[in-house]
């Protein structure tokens, strides 16, 4: 029990520091775009380069990613994200700074896969809510440290800063991956050809748990990469509070995601899956679409973060049931890819809809809110039509 959980506190960190690589670029993004001359309202293609190169990635690994021990996978692909992303301090323009963040989504795209996968082969399947509860607790983790950690590691030495700290960070967690993580019991994997193992994969089960994770994720990226330019330039919320706003959503998100892996675990990710998406879409319809004066910017982040936190938690304990255990990597791979797609995708069709005005504010924004929130109401019919289709286990 004890390795156990040393393993998913190890695996916690690690996705803390993958999260933080991209989540930390979105912030920064009216900082830097002053600096090399990026439009704000072109911010979006910034982030959606790495979701992009990370579902590549993500599609090409799957079909060997089981063929490795997990432990040195895991060590390799995060010693490249590390040196990537601390590549991207060098940036000078647009150009080199998308390259900077291709590679490192082409890395990082694969240890979000090994990630899960480490903790679905080691943790049963009645505890795994609460196990992804605290692995992926990163996320508001990332948001109640790391982003106004780096926030302020911009403010004071500039926005290269923060690219440094979390390269640095991510070569932390190659040390601890070698030095602490037992590699987990090795499951055989078959030796299939490409196709073979695509045609075992893409079950009707599997392509409605992809299709709910691309859907997850697309419904929150057309808004997300954006939060922070539309907070400071269309609310007028102050550069110097933004880390505040991050702080009580992250914190918010934190308590309310290790009560939705319980919950999830107990009552199933039906219950799970409607509050969190209940909360986003309230956020979209009165932060966004139609701005009510109680939704501040500090509202907003809490009710947003939450709600994703909450989802993301029942989405992700759902269909970790959905392969089986030989082809576990594989899958998380196809997932990372669907998953990384549907955020590339939010992230490029939000900033073809969105126009920065002569001071910067984002024209447009209330009709990126609409799309987000129908595609947000498909993910608890997609969820209904899984939970039915997957047989109770032990």
């Amino acid at each position: 029990m004890n390795s156990q959980r040393r393993m998913v506190g190890l695996l916690a960190f690690v996705q803390f520091v993958n999260i933080l690589d991209f989540m930390m670029v979105m912030p920064l993004g009216p900082d830097f775009s002053t600096e090399l001359g990026i439009a704000t309202s072109n911010l979006g293609i910034v982030g959606g380069s790495y979701t992009a190169a990370a579902a590549v990635s993500g599609l090409i690994s799957a079909f060997f990613l089981d063929r490795f021990p997990r432990k040195r996978a895991l060590t390799v692909v995060f010693a490249g994200l590390g040196v990537a992303t601390m590549a991207g301090a060098l940036s000078t323009g647009l150009g080199s700074l998308l390259l900077a963040r291709i590679v490192a989504g082409a890395f990082g795209g694969p240890a979000s896969a090994l990630a899960l996968a480490i903790v679905a082969d080691s943790v049963p399947v009645r505890e795994r809510g609460r196990a992804l509860g605290v692995v992926m607790g990163a996320f508001s983790v990332a948001s109640i440290l790391g982003v106004p950690v780096g926030l302020e590691l911009a403010r004071l030495g500039g926005w290269r800063a923060p690219f440094l700290g979390v390269g640095g960070l991510a070569l932390l967690a190659v040390l601890g991956i070698h030095r602490f993580m037992h590699e987990p019991a090795k499951v055989p994997h078959p030796q299939l050809s490409s196709h073979k193992l695509l045609v075992q994969l893409l079950n009707r089960d599997t392509v409605t748990a992809l299709a709910l994770a691309a859907t997850v994720m697309f419904s929150g990226f057309l808004v997300i990469p954006n939060i922070a330019a539309f907070v400071q330039k269309n609310l007028e919320f102050p550069r110097e509070n933004l880390s505040q706003m991050y702080f009580f959503g992250g914190l918010a998100s934190l308590v309310s995601i290790q009560i939705a892996g319980r919950v999830t675990d107990r009552l199933g990710s039906m219950l799970t899956t409607l509050i969190g998406t209940g909360l986003v879409v309230i956020t979209l319809i009165f932060g966004f679409a139609h701005h009510a004066t109680a939704f501040t910017p500090v509202v907003i982040a809490v009710l947003f973060m939450t709600g994703t936190s909450i989802r993301a938690i029942s989405f992700n304990t759902l269909v970790s049931r959905v392969p089986p255990p030989n082809q576990r990597g594989a899958f998380m791979s196809l997932q990372s890819t669907v998953q990384h797609l549907g955020s590339a995708s939010g992230a490029f069709i939000s900033s073809q809809l969105l126009v920065s005005d002569s001071i910067g504010r984002l024209i447009g924004i209330e009709t990126v809110a609409v799309i987000a929130i129908i595609a947000s109401l498909l993910v608890p019919i997609l969820v209904r039509i899984l939970e039915r289709r997957l047989p109770t286990r032990a």
